[in-house]
């Protein structure tokens, strides 16, 4: 048996850090069990779904590194859930039911003042065939709800039916089906809702494996029945705990919440972003991994926790900056041309000032720094640019080295008696503009004699 996972999100909006934890843990899962990968797009809403933002979510996975063995859309399969529609309906667990939403309401509240759960009671069972008549001429169109298998004979008196599975990530798990409502497959106009194309498509497609966010454990138990209800064997479930906001405040597609997109365009690394979301809430350490080889490595489900985690966009960037640390220039070469960092001198500049950017675009900066010079000159004061022109007068004739910087600071501090910051601070800020940066000793060979004197105040 092939292990066959599924990514499958609405087309409603742009994915989020969220949505990508659900996605890597199934893209990992099967990394590690040499499976495959299906992109669906749950797209049954025709109203809501739109093909840009099914096309920007395989944008955002691409760039994360996932890449799908096929990729199904679920508007394009409804003769296979019309199929299966059918087939429930000879097994008479699909039902028609003609309520209003403010009827059901009423019934809920009902039942709550009379201490009951607010399930639906399955009133349409009990309609006379003169009811639904006198329905249909009123212009009523029904939806259609699955009949829960939690009745001994009569399903007006329901009883405690335990659905049971091995969670991949929470163990045991329980959902009791006569603390739910039967749920509508179909709605009035005829199209479905999530839980029968979902387990339909489950079947069709071969998946043996169903990982996701804890919000579908309730839903489980009711797609357990479901596909039972349509001679299927269950795939194995494993529910993974949610991300919130550092306040607590769930994430969202509509809102953009730390939507993938928006942290691209941060210049966020989509390391730092796979590192953090598979690791963060789980038993493991969560550093950067270099790619996902090595991140599935690190990955097990099981060692998730069941509370929801905090996701911190800061460790993003603590991430980020481990990844420039140490990043290869050969890594790096193509992204830097883009930025018009190229050349003899490129290598020899990635490599001392990478340990000093938070973002690969950092490096911009100070490339126009070594080039340019300062892009804001320093003020001195009149002791200091004293030291600075004697300072420069003692700069070495070239061919230059490595040693280059040691010898001309060796100099400095015999002629001057500075020593310590005194010494550095100044040369730091004529050379750089700034107070802090890569090595000196690495960027004077880079200025090369003739761009360091240019630099003198």
């Amino acid at each position: 048996m092939t292990v066959t996972v599924r990514f499958a999100p609405s087309p409603t909006g742009r994915i989020h850090i969220g949505n990508a934890r659900t996605a890597l843990f199934n893209w990992l899962f099967a990394m590690n069990n040499k499976g495959r990968y299906i992109q669906r797009f749950d797209d049954t809403d025709v109203g809501r779904s739109k093909q840009e933002f099914a096309d920007s979510i395989l944008y955002d996975l691409h760039w994360l590194g996932i890449f799908p063995d096929v990729t199904e859309y679920q508007s394009r399969r409804v003769d296979i859930y019309d199929a299966a529609v059918e087939r429930l309906k000879a097994a008479r667990v699909l039902y028609a039911c003609y309520e209003t939403p403010e009827e059901l309401d009423l019934r809920r509240k009902v039942r709550r003042t009379r201490g009951l759960p607010p399930v639906y009671g399955r009133e349409a069972l009990t309609l006379t065939p003169e009811q639904v008549a006198e329905y249909v001429s009123d212009g009523r169109r029904p939806h259609w709800r699955f009949l829960l298998p939690n009745f001994t004979s009569d399903p007006l008196q329901p009883e405690r039916t335990e659905v049971r599975w091995n969670d991949l990530v929470r163990g045991e798990e329980t959902v009791d089906l006569a603390s739910l409502s039967d749920p509508v497959l179909v709605r009035e106009d005829g199209t479905y809702l999530y839980t029968l194309p979902s387990v339909v498509d489950d079947i069709e497609m071969g998946v043996t494996h169903v990982i996701r966010g804890d919000d579908h454990v309730t839903n489980t138990g009711v797609q357990i029945a479901l596909f039972q209800a349509l001679g299927a064997e269950p795939p194995i479930f494993g529910h993974h705990n949610l991300l919130t906001t550092v306040s607590g405040e769930g994430l969202s597609k509509r809102t953009g919440a730390l939507s993938i997109e928006s942290l691209r365009q941060d210049g966020i690394e989509p390391m730092a972003v796979a590192s953090l979301a598979v690791l963060v809430g789980t038993s493991e350490n969560v550093t950067a991994a270099h790619d996902l080889n090595e991140l599935a490595a690190h990955f097990d489900p099981a060692a998730t926790s069941k509370s929801a985690a905090k996701f911190d966009p800061d460790e993003l960037f603590v991430l980020n900056r481990t990844l420039m640390h140490q990043m290869p220039f050969e890594e790096a070469r193509d992204r830097l041309i883009v930025l018009g960092i190229s050349g003899d001198k490129a290598e020899s500049f990635w490599l001392a000032v990478r340990g000093n950017i938070d973002r690969l675009s950092d490096a911009v900066a100070w490339w126009r720094i070594l080039s340019d010079g300062p892009q804001e000159p320093a003020e001195f004061s009149g002791e200091d640019r004293d030291f600075l022109h004697q300072a420069f007068d003692l700069l070495p004739e070239e061919p230059w080295n490595g040693t280059v910087w040691k010898d001309w600071t060796g100099k400095i501090k015999e002629a001057t008696g500075r020593k310590g910051k005194p010494l550095f601070m100044p040369l730091r800020l004529a050379l750089t503009g700034r107070t802090s940066g890569p090595e000196l000793a690495d960027l004077l060979p880079l200025m090369g004699r003739e761009g360091t004197l240019a630099r003198r105040p």
